[in-house]
């Protein structure tokens, strides 16, 4: 039989080895990583929902559903609580996702739309 510190210490270090990656995976993928010019734009202004919700029914709604809810595209209902701002953007402008088209508006546009999906 092991002594108790012994195990308890081998359970602490793979838990500060655990919390290491964690803490360099966050700063690597999400604070450190620098952002593209036209995404810092974006996240340096304040969205109108009125207007991203405008931007929505004429660019977004026929795949995502009037609602959100999804038709061809998945549901965006929920979408900011599971996604970062910067996920939206690079979602949104990538066009890596097929079939959804690339889709780069104004920055102030983006903003908007960004803005009207925390709604949801």
């Amino acid at each position: 039989m092991q002594p108790f510190f012994s195990a308890w210490g081998r359970k602490l270090s793979l838990g500060l080895i655990a919390l290491l990656l964690l803490l360099f995976s966050w700063s690597w993928w999400g604070v450190g990583a620098k952002l593209d010019p036209y995404t810092e734009t974006v996240l340096g202004l304040s969205g109108e929902v009125s207007h991203g919700a405008s931007l929505f029914a004429l660019n977004c709604a026929a795949c995502h559903g009037e609602e959100a809810d999804g038709r061809v595209g998945p549901s965006l209902r929920g979408v900011s609580r599971r996604r970062s701002e910067r996920f939206i953007i690079q979602q949104v402008t990538s066009g890596n996702t097929p079939p959804m088209p690339q889709f780069q508006p104004d920055p102030q546009e983006m903003a908007d739309l960004i803005s009207y999906l925390k709604t949801l």
